[in-house]
């Protein structure tokens, strides 16, 4: 008696589904089997065999493009295994990397939009809404080391009384008023690129070069802050290209 299986049966014993099996059909990783005299499927051993070749090797983690490639030889394959597994150590590095940024976050309550760093300078130092986006903007833009710079120095320039009334800055503020504030910033700023020379270019070896990241960062700028604060920045900046360091 010749034994043979429907579509149902035959996913069954491979522990698998109807619908993966007739997939594997769509994508030419399983032969079609002959039909019995009324149309249903007729499998026989060498599908199961291969159907649960297909299993293990996806359950191994090889995609199915690759099993296609692999074809249906039955020698050991190690090139595709060491492949694979040099795939794995990557992927596994990265879910590692994940999981220390989550116990990180948990741990501190910081932001999971920003980067390790950069997200727990800025739990110490309660960014403003805007500030926040931008350091957000600036993480897809400078470089790692940029950002790590721009870690160690957000203290430094969160704390200082300009940025504090910089962040508050009124609608109505009159020119003495925004002259003032923008020397006090220009002043804090050259301070910190005296004690950090490394920062006078953030934008050195950013990812995606450094116009980018200009052009990114400014259009944060106009649509983060106020006109006022946007006033006081561009004053801030004509006073650092003007006055003698």
């Amino acid at each position: 008696m010749v034994m043979a299986w429907s579509t149902r049966e035959l996913a069954e014993l491979a522990g698998t589904s109807v619908r993966a099996v007739r997939h594997y059909h769509e994508i030419g990783l399983l032969d079609e089997p002959e039909r019995r005299a009324n149309g249903y499927k007729c499998y026989g051993v060498a599908h199961l065999v291969r159907l649960l070749r297909i299993k293990r090797l996806a359950d191994l983690g090889f995609s199915l493009a690759r099993i296609a490639e692999m074809g249906e030889a039955t020698e050991h394959p190690a090139q595709a295994l060491r492949a694979l597994d040099t795939e794995l150590a990557a992927t596994i590095g990265r879910l590692q990397r994940i999981r220390t940024e989550l116990a990180l976050s948990l741990r501190q309550a910081s932001p999971t939009d920003l980067p390790p760093r950069l997200a727990a300078a800025a739990v110490a130092v309660n960014l403003s809404d805007a500030d926040r986006a931008l350091a957000v903007v600036l993480s897809c833009v400078l470089s790692p080391a940029s950002l790590d710079a721009c870690a160690d120095l957000l203290w430094t320039y969160f704390a200082h009384p300009a940025v504090t009334e910089f962040d508050g800055l009124p609608a109505e503020l009159d020119e003495h008023a925004r002259h003032d504030l923008a020397h006090r910033l220009a002043q804090l700023v050259r301070t910190i690129r005296d004690s950090h020379p490394d920062l006078v270019d953030l934008t050195v070896g950013a990812p995606r070069g450094a116009r980018v990241a200009l052009e990114t960062i400014g259009l944060a700028l106009t649509q983060l802050y106020t006109p006022a604060q946007l006033a006081v920045l561009r004053r801030t900046v004509n006073l650092l290209a003007t006055e003698p360091v």
